[in-house]
């Protein structure tokens, strides 16, 4: 079944449309704040598409979503009493409980450890600001943090050019269906 295959192709066509600059800008600045789809599934092939472009797009991805994290941090700082319901109702509450905990361990740190981590980066930017901490360390750690994956990712489909989207194109279908796999395994094992 080629589900992903013909997805890969519709997110190619969409990744060379006019106006895909303002959707990436748009979507790393939601996903930081309160949206669940990271930009990375724009970015990268986006950077693919447009090779010559890569850096720019890491660029414009890091500072929509350092923006979009201090409207996070916003949220935490003046509206946390509406903001915990809904992280409530989207299921996050122990996740959101960990990252209080990993704040008093690691202060800062983990803002740029956030960066990479498969927990939500909304759940650190609004976390941030309910516990009142510094914002000039904040966007620092977030820029540098979120700046480092995105011109990862960047750089991987800078560098792949014609090869890793000929590859991608021949092999998506079996990584799209191995990481479903991989999730259901991974929701047997710890979700049960």
């Amino acid at each position: 079944m080629r589900l992903f295959g013909r997805l890969y192709e519709r997110v190619m066509r969409w990744a060379r449309h006019p106006h895909a600059e303002w959707y990436l800008g748009g979507l790393s600045f939601a996903e930081s704040s309160f949206f669940p789809v990271p930009p990375d599934v724009m970015l990268a092939p986006m950077a693919l598409a447009r090779p010559e472009r890569a850096w720019r797009l890491a660029l414009l991805t890091t500072v929509a979503s350092v923006l979009g994290g201090l409207a996070g941090y916003l949220i935490g700082m003046f509206a946390f009493e509406f903001a915990q319901p809904v992280l409530e109702r989207a299921g996050y509450a122990d996740e959101y409980k960990e990252v209080v905990a990993w704040f008093d361990t690691w202060g800062v740190w983990v803002v740029f450890i956030a960066g990479f981590s498969p927990i939500p980066y909304k759940l650190f930017t609004i976390t941030a600001g309910a516990l009142g901490m510094a914002v000039l360390p904040f966007l620092l750690a977030s820029a540098v943090g979120r700046g480092a994956r995105f011109f990862i990712v960047a750089g991987l489909m800078y560098w792949g050019g014609a090869r890793m989207e000929s590859a991608l194109k021949r092999y998506v279908d079996w990584i799209g269906w191995g990481v479903v796999g991989a999730v259901v395994v991974l929701y047997l094992i710890f979700g049960l």
